[in-house]
């Protein structure tokens, strides 16, 4: 199928490679179970995105990352994860499908079952990999960590925790045109908020970015768990911005006018003790969701994103909806 954002704009055809390596679009239906109180639930499910058993936001973003790093004739890419990173992992399986190295710098998380089997498929995973224990420890070891990705005099394609750099938040302007579609072909409502959790941004940023593009009133409640980064209101809509730049440059004709970033809204409450520390609520809404949806979160960030979604619902914050959930969730 030829990418929405293709199809909305031919004119990046050319200038803008995309790699298909996943399925479009990915299924939406209501979560009668979860809405007994508040605005009617819907589940966009971008776990089913992908192949091979693997899904979520990462392969969204790598399917413009890695062609990107092929048209630089890059043949090594340097990023960096937690412990039980899906990005980290992700990279590495899809990069090497296409002869891309990965080099992976990994900082300390808590480690639970979740953590140590994530570990365990990075080790099986082809990658490279750095223990780096902690984020200031890997900025010093940040230029030992690039020329490692040297091959040759060709450097490496250097990649954001996450991949959330103005050409990896394009999965999500993507995926916000693919939403306005099903909308449009009447499979949901147009739904008043989406919920999202915030792990490293460019998420967020592209479906803000992508719902303006498309014409939906739709805000976008990004649910921050992880507290390593900096990711306030300002940076995911400088972020929004470097991507609405980029297509731009590369040759899409936008509306002059265009707000990127005016219907994101940023909630922080539901992070707990910090990244990847458990949290009671989000245990609930992961139990609720897989005995009375048959879905599966998991609980660094799909967990926390449902439980805030539940009580924010509970406590009308989404007035009559309908509020659509945006399930990222990577491995199957």
């Amino acid at each position: 199928m030829t990418p929405h954002l293709h199809q909305r704009y031919p004119e990046l055809a050319r200038t803008l490679p995309h790699l298909r390596l996943g399925t479009s679009p990915t299924p939406v239906r209501r979560l009668a179970a979860l809405d007994t109180v508040g605005a009617d639930i819907w589940l966009k499910n971008d776990s089913a995105f992908g192949d091979g058993g693997w899904g979520g936001n990462k392969v969204r973003k790598l399917e413009w990352l890695l062609p990107d790093a092929l048209r630089r004739r890059r043949t090594t890419i340097v990023t960096v994860g937690g412990l039980g990173t899906n990005w980290g992992l992700a990279t590495a399986r899809y990069g090497r499908e296409h002869g891309v190295k990965t080099v992976l710098a990994l900082t300390d998380q808590p480690e639970d079952d979740h953590v140590r089997a994530q570990l365990a498929r990075l080790r099986d995973s082809g990658a490279e990999l750095h223990f780096t224990h902690t984020k200031a420890r890997t900025i010093a070891m940040a230029p030992w960590l690039l020329a490692r990705g040297f091959q040759g005099l060709r450097p490496p394609y250097f990649l954001t925790a996450g991949g959330s750099s103005a050409v990896g938040a394009l999965g999500y302007v993507e995926a916000a045109l693919e939403l306005a579609a099903q909308v449009r072909a009447g499979e949901l409502p147009e739904p008043s908020h989406i919920v999202v959790p915030v792990g490293s941004g460019g998420t967020a940023a592209g479906l803000s970015l992508g719902l303006r593009l498309a014409g939906l009133s739709t805000r976008v409640v990004g649910v921050i768990v992880n507290d390593t980064l900096k990711l306030d209101h300002a940076t995911l809509s400088k972020l929004a911005g470097r991507s609405e730049r980029l297509l731009r440059k590369r040759g899409a004709r936008l509306p002059e006018t265009l707000s990127p970033t005016g219907n994101l809204e940023i909630v922080t409450e539901y992070l707990g003790p910090g990244y990847g520390y458990p949290m009671p609520e989000a245990a609930t809404a992961q139990a609720l969701s897989a005995d009375r949806e048959q879905m599966t979160l998991e609980p660094v960030y799909t967990a926390k994103a449902m439980a805030a979604l539940l009580d924010m619902n509970a406590h009308g914050r989404f007035g009559a909806g309908p509020v659509v959930y945006l399930n990222t969730n990577g491995p199957r």
